[in-house]
């Protein structure tokens, strides 16, 4: 949580089941969580330029709902993090679950020779949608890993390093959020004695590496 619970910003106070270490409307009155809120734009701007070049380049639709749902996910978190409303939380947890749904829909739908859409795996993937838990969530992302790998490893294997520099971002930004939750009070202590050197630049950078790990509860 938060250190500085009791100072008030323009959103009152927090309606929401998480926060994080970040103290609220230090930087703006107007923004509960300053860098949580403006590292999301990573995840807002390049997505639409993708989305926009994937139809200019005609391809399938549903590479176009890939980069919406990212930077849907982008926008969610924004509210979540300015806010720290519960309803803002859902706006940023929700997109997280079906956002990456439509992520292993493409990577398992990739090699398909028809220009169409697959039944099945759509119905399997909106009743692991509503089944919103963290296990749920986990077993998506798994889904996703397995997937990749596979795909690197024996159908496109010269592209093994971008997948597992990838991989190893997607680890590191896991890696800093957790040091971010544990260790919430000791970077906090750190931060007065450094007079702001360390702390919060870490929560600007593991959104930008991780693109918001689950936070469902």
């Amino acid at each position: 949580m938060a250190p500085s619970i009791d100072r008030q910003g323009y959103w009152g106070r927090p309606t929401s089941t998480l926060e994080w270490c970040e103290e609220n409307y230090v930087v703006s009155f107007y923004i509960a969580e300053f860098w949580n809120t403006v590292s999301n734009l990573i995840m807002i701007l390049p997505p639409l330029y993708g989305a926009v070049q994937t139809f200019r380049d005609g391809l399938e639709f549903r590479y176009i709902c890939s980069f919406l749902g990212l930077s849907a996910v982008g926008v969610g978190s924004w509210c979540f993090h300015m806010t720290l409303l519960y309803e803002m939380q859902l706006l940023d947890e929700l997109p997280m679950i079906y956002s990456t749904c439509v992520f292993v829909y493409c990577l398992y739908e990739c090699f398909k020779q028809e220009n169409g859409i697959s039944v099945f795996p759509i119905v399997l993937l909106v009743i692991f949608s509503v089944s919103v838990t963290l296990v749920m969530y986990a077993a998506l992302v798994a889904c996703l890993v397995l997937r990749s790998i596979f795909i690197v490893t024996w159908v496109y294997p010269w592209l093994r390093g971008l997948c597992y520099t990838s991989l190893g971002i997607f680890l590191l930004g896991f890696l800093l959020w957790n040091i971010d939750n544990i260790f919430c009070d000791s970077l906090s202590r750190t931060k007065y004695l450094l007079s702001f050197i360390f702390h919060p630049k870490i929560t600007l950078i593991w959104p930008t590496l991780h693109i918001e790990p689950q936070k469902t509860s």
